[in-house]
């Protein structure tokens, strides 16, 4: 089995800041609505993901810190493309749904990182990725199930 092209994509400029930060927008190229928190991607590979946002004044909230939906739009960017990269290319994904716990207020920057078990080819499946979601000092702000319903692809 080959690798899925956008991780070759990520292979290819991912050595640099500079190269993480342009996949990262290309990503939101593909997907326009993570564009509003400026994602960063700073590990992809199959089954694992870690991804960063900068607290900004258009992502946080009346109190200040970062908004809930910022977390969670961060929660859905890492584990999508994550799942992208992580399931057999012979397979397509959609999210079927989210469960999502806020676990406490992020006044920093944060850090989401994802996980996803190896997923068996041709069969239709719901496949679970766990997002955790840190701030800067390190304190989990977030955890996050999204289901992944995962289909062979259609006409081969």
């Amino acid at each position: 089995m080959t690798e899925s092209k956008v991780l070759e994509g990520w292979r290819k400029v991912s050595g640099t800041r500079f190269g993480r930060w342009l996949f990262s927008r290309l990503v939101c190229f593909k997907a326009p609505y993570f564009s509003s928190i400026h994602p960063v991607f700073d590990v992809l590979e199959p089954g694992r993901a870690v991804a960063h946002m900068k607290k900004r004044r258009a992502v946080t909230n009346h109190i200040g810190t970062v908004h809930a939906i910022a977390m969670a739009n961060l929660c859905e960017f890492v584990a999508g493309t994550m799942t992208e990269v992580s399931i057999p290319r012979s397979m397509r994904w959609i999210p079927r749904g989210m469960e999502i716990k806020y676990l406490g207020k992020a006044e920093t920057g944060i850090r989401a990182e994802a996980t996803l078990a190896p997923v068996r080819e041709g069969e239709k499946q719901d496949a679970v990725v766990s997002v955790e979601v840190f701030d800067e000092p390190g304190n989990r702000v977030v955890h996050a199930d999204i289901t992944m319903y995962v289909t062979p692809k259609s006409g081969g």
